[in-house]
């Protein structure tokens, strides 16, 4: 009787169905993987949208039965500090825990107007906070001024704004897209780096050798499992996002295809990184040092954790030259804008390009023993 024909793809599920366990069993996987990202996801959804916060103090012998102290009082962004000395409230405001230390002071003459003054007292160390809390008091005090005295003559007008329809930008719509890009980027480079080194080196390979299976599906059963592990992870953040944080998906399941569709082009590529850096290690130790040449420049110009708009001409430049910037921009294109694959075909593109010159040079350095 003729032997049966040895399946490869058979063995190679089974090679991903054990790498998948193992993945599982890790706790370093699972934390940089899911862990992480899920930490800043719940911190800055927690935060978001509720825009910067103004801490101030009402000096002593303010008054306030009037129209300005109530409305600091009932103002969103505004905190008024109550308990503390004045010496302690000006020694916040110079440390910057405190924007500024108000006063409110009823003018002696009671038909006279304006009725009431108010001073404040910042230090330099509240530059970035002050010019909103004076926005905040011209605001409040044109308010009062319509009501007090309509229609009275003034060099220009305002006529009332015209509001455009549109969706509400939250903190989240920036945040999670950068945070699963994180995730996808360490989970393709540390963990296939990784996995790799540690195979050649408990002889894992060699023993793979002794069986018929072929390289290539060694490679493919390896990889099918960080990819299946690294989608879930994706639609968990992504997931948990949506229900909790109300993260934007302009169309719904369809945009969350689309997202997942890219999130599996990016770890791709990521993956071959890995590879590059398993095969360049000489030991375990190496590895971090060399994986984080590549993964840190990305995480702080990539727009992870803050828009690159900041950044000069020249700068921003090379931001856009790196991988992870170009899947965050499609991220935030298709899940807030509405944007579908083939719209964001200039971002995909420059990944499949850095595919393959990422991949080109793995197959070059790739060591199986």
């Amino acid at each position: 009787m003729s032997q049966p024909t040895y399946n490869q793809w058979r063995a190679m599920l089974a090679i991903a169905k054990g790498s998948f366990r193992a993945i599982l069993r890790s706790p370093s996987a699972v934390v940089f993987s899911l862990g992480f990202p899920l930490i800043f996801i719940l911190v800055f959804g927690f935060i978001g949208g509720t825009g910067p916060s103004i801490r101030i103090a009402l000096a002593p012998g303010s008054d306030t039965a009037n129209a300005i102290y109530r409305g600091l009082k009932g103002f969103g962004n505004v905190s008024i500090v109550e308990g503390m000395t004045d010496a302690e409230v000006l020694a916040d405001v110079r440390k910057g825990h405190i924007t500024a230390e108000v006063t409110i002071t009823r003018n002696s003459n009671d038909t006279a107007y304006p009725r009431y003054t108010v001073h404040t007292t910042t230090s330099s160390a509240c530059m970035d906070k002050f010019p909103l809390l004076q926005t905040v008091l011209k605001t409040l005090n044109a308010d009062v001024d319509e009501r007090a005295f309509p229609g009275r003559p003034s060099f220009s007008t305002l006529d009332k704004p015209v509001v455009l329809p549109g969706r509400e930008y939250r903190e989240i719509d920036f945040i999670l897209p950068g945070m699963l890009g994180f995730s996808l980027l360490s989970a393709g480079l540390f963990g296939v780096a990784f996995l790799f080194f540690n195979l050649r080196q408990t002889l894992v390979l060699k023993r793979f050798f002794a069986t018929p299976i072929r390289r290539t599906y060694i490679v493919l059963g390896e990889g099918l499992s960080r990819v299946t592990f690294q989608l879930l992870t994706a639609v968990v953040i992504v997931g948990l996002g949506y229900l909790c944080f109300h993260f934007t998906l302009v169309h719904g399941w369809e945009t969350f295809l689309d997202m997942m569709i890219l999130s599996f082009i990016g770890l791709v590529v990521f993956m071959g990184f890995g590879f590059i850096v398993s095969s360049v290690s000489r030991n375990e130790s190496s590895i971090p040092p060399l994986a984080n040449l590549i993964t840190m420049p990305q995480f702080l110009l990539g727009g992870t954790f803050f828009s690159t708009d900041v950044f000069p001409v020249w700068l921003k430049k090379c931001c856009n030259a790196l991988p992870l910037k170009q899947l965050n921009d499609a991220m935030r294109n298709i899940a807030f804008e509405g944007a579908h694959l083939w719209d964001v075909r200039y971002q995909i593109g420059y990944l499949l390009l850095w595919g393959v010159v990422v991949y080109a040079v793995a197959i070059k350095v790739f060591k199986w023993e």
